[in-house]
């Protein structure tokens, strides 16, 4: 079967992402949007648009009803999920797949396994990736729970099964504050995503955010396109993500590149994912994979030359992968600033029309984003409007590059975090490389105090 008209079940730059791959492989669009998305770029530039429910995204972004009612009565034959929203809600893939549309994700049973913490980590381990210490599965117990604890050794973590966005985790120090923390942890997890399970590991003391991009083919060919490091995080939120990692040697990126690959090929795993390691003293423990696009992937092409999205669409139309893994060269350096409508400093969310405004250019530098004057940032969605990516062929060269184009950049009418981006890369330890997970959080306390 060869795809014909992709139906993109998502919104923003991403939607307008997977439109840009699609048309340049001869592929009609289908853009399906809220009321408040009437007039956003890949609306207007897809070749067909279908309203499918009202501003909140439980209405129409996360309604899968309506997104397959679209799917049908435009002639889509494929659907592509981009991040967020239904792209690692395994059910929506399975109806997506029972109605003869080809999903352009993962194997359904891969999302739901992949989707459960606890899952994920024995699945994890079965396939020889290493991990982080802590339970074989969920703890309910109190007893079981001190057990576990006293074993690997405060500090401890308390994470939620199916959590994500730093809800459902405690940091506990001590058996004293074990059992309140743990209930804590349960009860923010139920709110929050409808199940309490909860499971404990060793709390790492100052580890780096490691990712390793894969692609299988779902018949038991894998390849990795090696590594970005996600450190610069505020609330377990990544705010500037680089490929590859300042702190990764080659000899390092092949060898766990090789183990990712190999425990994908093992799977049978199909498409785009994302293994995820805390590293920290030069050993890499598994957290979490993410069977979908990520927001950074466009550093991972940077280096590659592979075009990711491109990747995913004639993968799930059936076709081999495109490249083989002798022949990934990476090359470069590539840095990506997440460019968010809200206030630098406090983070309030900064919604509203765009009254001016100018993508950065020059070589080597990309704009993702769907942004225009004169268009209006709704309040409904995240507060992401744009990615700028740039490349260099030494890291060095790619901060420089950076400087000037966030000096380019121009958005008008709204906050941006572009100025913390430009304060960031004035940072010492940001151009030496030098920062885990907790830097930006410290470094913001500092700068509050």
């Amino acid at each position: 079967m060869a795809i014909t008209r992709l139906l993109i079940a998502n919104r923003g730059e991403i939607a307008l992402r997977i439109h840009r791959a699609a048309h340049e492989m001869g592929i009609e669009t289908v853009a399906v949007h809220s009321t408040a998305d009437t007039e956003a770029m890949h609306v207007r530039l897809a070749d067909h648009a279908i309203c499918i429910g009202p501003p909140p995204a439980t209405d129409s972004y996360l309604n899968t009803a309506a997104i397959i009612a679209a799917a049908e009565i435009s002639g889509a034959d494929a659907i592509h999920p981009g991040y967020g929203f239904l792209s690692e809600n395994a059910q929506f893939a399975e109806i997506v797949e029972a109605h003869g549309i080809c999903w352009i994700g993962p194997k359904p049973e891969h999302i739901r396994t992949m989707g459960d913490k606890v899952e994920a980590k024995r699945t994890a381990g079965k396939l020889g990736l290493p991990l982080v210490p802590g339970s074989d599965g969920a703890v309910s117990d109190i007893l079981e729970a001190e057990k576990i604890a006293e074993e690997i050794g405060y500090p401890v973590i308390i994470k939620a099964a199916s959590g994500g966005g730093g809800r459902g985790m405690k940091v506990c120090t001590g058996p004293e504050q074990l059992d309140a923390l743990m209930r804590q942890a349960g009860n923010e997890a139920k709110a929050a995503f409808g199940d309490d399970t909860i499971y404990i590991e060793k709390y790492l003391g100052n580890p780096r955010h490691i990712e390793f991009q894969v692609f299988g083919d779902g018949r038991g060919e894998a390849i990795h396109l090696g590594e970005r490091d996600c450190s610069l995080q505020r609330r377990h939120q990544k705010v500037l993500e680089e490929a590859p990692s300042p702190v990764i040697t080659p000899a390092e990126r092949d060898r766990m590149g090789g183990i990712v690959a190999r425990a994908m090929a093992d799977m049978g795993y199909r498409g785009a994912g994302t293994i995820e390691f805390l590293w920290e003293n030069g050993e890499f423990y598994f957290i979490e994979m993410n069977t979908r696009l990520q927001v950074e992937h466009p550093v991972t092409e940077a280096i590659t030359g592979v075009d990711l999205v491109r990747e995913q669409i004639r993968i799930a139309d059936g076709k081999p992968l495109s490249v083989k893994q002798d022949e990934i060269e990476f090359k470069g350096h590539a840095i990506e600033c997440r460019i968010n409508a809200e206030d630098p400093w406090t983070f309030a969310p900064s919604p509203g029309l765009v009254t001016a405004y100018h993508a950065a250019g020059g070589m080597h530098v990309r704009v993702d984003s769907g942004l225009y004057a004169g268009y209006r940032i709704p309040p409904y969605y995240d507060s992401m409007i744009a990615k700028l990516i740039v490349y260099g062929r030494t890291r060095e060269g790619c901060i420089m590059r950076l400087r000037r184009a966030l000096e380019e950049m121009v958005v008008e009418g709204v906050k941006t975090s572009i100025p913390l981006h430009q304060q960031l890369l004035r940072e010492p330890d940001v151009l030496n490389g030098d920062y885990s997970i907790k830097w930006l959080e410290d470094w913001l306390a500092r700068r509050e105090a």
